[in-house]
């Protein structure tokens, strides 16, 4: 009988969660943290921890008062502060028994698959083995190339838990979760479906160092919890945030996993690759797809974006709103979709992306 596999944790640590103000790690915050890793270990947990702040100090060393505007001195920033975050990760962690792992990663190491399937095997390993991978974003390169970048860790951690099938994501900044802000006031205990309504009540607020809002954690969550992975939203300076949650005690947002999650090939599909072309699609396609779980056909197809291959990964979009509805792999190329779409070569009727290689988004 194989192996049960322990339960596993993600957690997104802000760089206002870290510091105490530009360029000034808190240690006694991120001791407290390392703490509440180290009991989370006790109880059987596997944590993987991504952790923002390497800007942020590279900004402190070099005197910044916000963060810069210029590319170049961005990726200055994360190269100073980048050493300076894990040396202090390393030395709080180790007299707790615990040996940490440095990844930094761009967008292609999960969307290029051999290097997908490399980090996740990499991840299994340091798990099982009862290191804590501490992963960031390798801002002295991504920052330079929109394409090979994150965006920001909110997202980079809901990736990391659908690599690592992750039963918890937390991400834990600032914000106490998501607040009402056109009802209550209040911040939402419970999430089960991410609505229109749930996503016009995030917040764009950021601070000097951070990159996201609440806006990006939304978008993270929709992410982590379509792969079967509960997600919250809690302030990380409340005293033993971590432990509460996995003892499942109400702070912050919790967001639902999915009852439907997602199998490996479609989280792939659904977050994962990098696309070549898009689909626009009339409005009755894109609803076919979005609740009836049907193929798409040449039929609904409205027009084309990029030259594509068979096989090849493509957004298919709303054509109304622009709005990507699913991701899949092109049954044909693009200019045999645009003959078949006018009536041509295989009809209207056509096949454009097989429903088993098709994602909704």
């Amino acid at each position: 009988m194989p192996q049960q596999r322990r339960r596993r944790v993600v957690v997104k640590l802000g760089t206002g969660v870290l510091t105490s103000g530009v360029g000034m790690l808190d240690t006694q915050k991120m001791r407290a943290v390392c703490a509440q890793i180290a009991e989370a270990k006790k109880r059987g947990a596997q944590t993987v921890l991504v952790s923002s702040g390497a800007v942020g100090l590279g900004m402190g060393a070099l005197k910044l008062k916000s963060r810069p505007k210029d590319i170049s001195a961005v990726q200055e920033c994360a190269a100073v502060g980048q050493g300076r975050l894990i040396q202090t990760w390393a030395e709080l962690f180790e007299p707790l028994g615990i040996t940490v792992a440095q990844i930094l990663l761009t967008r292609d190491d999960v969307d290029v698959l051999s290097r997908h399937i490399a980090l996740r095997d990499l991840l299994d390993r340091l798990l099982s083995d009862g290191i804590v991978p501490i992963i960031n974003e390798n801002d002295c390169v991504s920052a330079a190339e929109l394409n090979i970048k994150f965006g920001d860790n909110d997202v980079l951690s809901a990736l990391v838990a659908t690599l690592t099938k992750a039963d918890v994501l937390m991400i834990l900044s600032t914000a106490p979760g998501l607040i009402d802000m056109k009802g209550t006031g209040k911040v939402v205990p419970v999430v089960e479906k991410i609505t229109p309504e749930i996503r016009a009540m995030a917040s764009g607020t950021k601070s000097a160092t951070a990159v996201g809002g609440m806006i990006t954690k939304i978008k993270a969550a929709e992410i982590a919890t379509s792969s079967g992975c509960d997600v919250y939203i809690a302030d990380g300076s409340l005293e033993g945030a971590v432990v509460k949650i996995l003892d499942g005690k109400q702070i912050g947002t919790r967001f639902a996993a999915a009852k439907d999650a997602s199998s490996s090939k479609k989280r792939w599909l659904a977050h994962f690759g990098r696309t070549i072309g898009k689909i626009f699609v009339d409005g009755g396609a894109a609803d076919a797809l979005r609740n009836k779980g049907g193929s798409l056909l040449s039929a609904g197809v409205k027009s084309l974006s990029g030259n594509f291959a068979k096989g090849d990964l493509v957004e298919i979009a709303d054509a109304e709103n622009n709005y990507v509805v699913a991701r899949g792999l092109a049954e044909a190329s693009s200019k045999e979709i645009a003959q078949m779409a006018a009536g041509g070569a295989g009809g209207r009727g056509g096949i454009v992306v097989h429903r088993d290689n098709l994602a909704i988004v």
